[in-house]
Formats: C-alpha cells, structure tokens, sequence
C-alpha cells in the first residue's frame, strides 16, 4: 500500500514543499527512510514506532519504506517526524489518508506528544505559495505559522489527537492569526 502525505522542509531561509511517500510490503520487516535523510530524519524510525504505540495506534509489522521527495533535496531536522508517521500509519489503514491540500509538520515523541520545531515562518510561507489548505503544526508554533497568513493552522499537541481527528472523532479548532499586544501608557 502507498500513501503521499504532504510536509514541507527548509533549504537556508527558503522553505520547500517535500513529500513522505510510505511504501508498505510483505517481506521480512524492516523500516528504511530514503531521499537524503540526514541522522535526526533517519532516527525517526524509532521516535515514530514509540510514538504510535504510546498514543495506542496499530504500527505495521512488515516492510516499510518512506521516500521524502525530491530526493534531490537534502532533509534535515526532527520536523519530519509527523509526515513520516502519518504518511505510515494512513498507508496501514490505522488512520484515514489526510486530504492532498493539508501538510503535517512536527517532532513526535516517545509518549506522542507533538513537539516545536524551528523554522515554521518560511514554511508556512511556502505552504501559502503551493496552495495548501491546511498546515498542521505543533501547539507551540501554532501562533508563528499564522504569520504567513496563508493556510489554516491547526495547533496538535498529540498524535491521538491527530489521529482522532483524521478519523472524525474529534474537530481541530484552527489557530487565530496572532496579534502584537497594544500596551497601554498612562
């Protein structure tokens, strides 16, 4: 089974739009990510297994492969963690596949919680300029994604949270664009 699950990457200042692509087979498990990861994207393997157990999600015993693409694009940095699982757990069929115009950033960890991350302005910014929709990010850079004014930002704190909302058992209240506070001199 194959499944696309959108995410969005950073290249200096520039964000870029990037693909988890997740490829399921029979065979002997394993669980290998490709497209020039470098060692924090390739340690996702064990982050996202943990991840979806904590959270109580079935995670596949089987061959799993994750493309992020372009491959030519070099991937760095934990925010690929969300797209990697999600993009494994709709290909499994534990979650129903997100809509193509949503894109998904953020670390997981072990207990499935959903962490910051860096850089969230310039992707928002490219999730705006590649016509996304929906631009899932961690709690925590909930308020910088609306920066872009772009796509509606959904603030996630867990993957059952997340994962819940996919199935249709709960409905994630999009983020309001943040406002400077106004202070007041007498």
């Amino acid at each position: 089974m194959i499944c696309s699950v959108k995410t969005l990457g950073i290249t200096g200042i520039c964000g870029n739009l990037i693909s988890a692509e997740c490829y399921i087979s029979n065979g002997l498990p394993g669980f290998d990510i490709v497209g020039l990861p470098d060692a924090a994207v390739k340690e996702a393997r064990d982050r996202v297994r943990a991840a979806a157990r904590s959270s109580g999600l079935t995670f596949p015993v089987s061959r799993i492969t994750v493309n992020l693409a372009p491959a030519s694009l070099k991937k760095a940095g934990t925010h690929y963690d969300l797209p990697i699982l999600l993009s494994i757990l709709a290909a499994s069929g534990a979650v129903r596949r997100p809509k193509s115009t949503s894109a998904f950033l953020g670390e997981v960890g072990l207990d499935g919680s959903i962490r910051s991350i860096s850089g969230v302005l310039p992707m928002a910014l490219e999730a705006k300029r590649s016509g996304i929709q929906a631009l899932f990010v961690p709690a925590e850079n909930a308020a910088e994604a609306t920066l872009a004014g772009g796509p509606e930002v959904y603030p996630l704190r867990t993957v059952r949270e997340l994962a819940d909302a996919l199935n249709g058992e709960i409905q994630l209240q999009p983020q309001q664009p943040w406002e400077p506070k106004t202070e007041t001199t007498v």
